[in-house]
C-alpha cells in the first residue's frame, strides 16, 4: 500500500486534466516537463506528486 495522497494535490491534478485534456500522458518523466511548461510551481517535489497522480489517473482511465 502506498501513501495517501492529500486533497490539494488530486483537485490539483483533476483540474489539470480538465482544463487541458490532451496535454498529459501516462509517462511521468513527460507529465513533469508539461507541468513545468504549464504552471509555475516552485516546489520540485509538489510538482512531482502532481505528475505521478495525473499518471496514475490516465494510466486507470486507460485500464477501463
Amino acid at each position: 500500500m502506498g501513501r495517501v495522497r492529500p486533497t490539494y494535490i488530486k483537485r490539483a491534478a483533476r483540474k489539470l486534466i480538465k482544463r487541458y485534456p490532451d496535454k498529459f500522458s501516462i509517462d511521468f518523466k513527460q507529465n513533469c516537463l508539461t507541468l513545468d511548461a504549464l504552471v509555475n510551481i516552485k516546489s520540485k517535489s509538489l510538482r512531482n506528486r502532481i505528475a505521478g497522480y495525473i499518471s496514475n489517473l490516465l494510466k486507470q482511465k486507460k485500464e477501463v
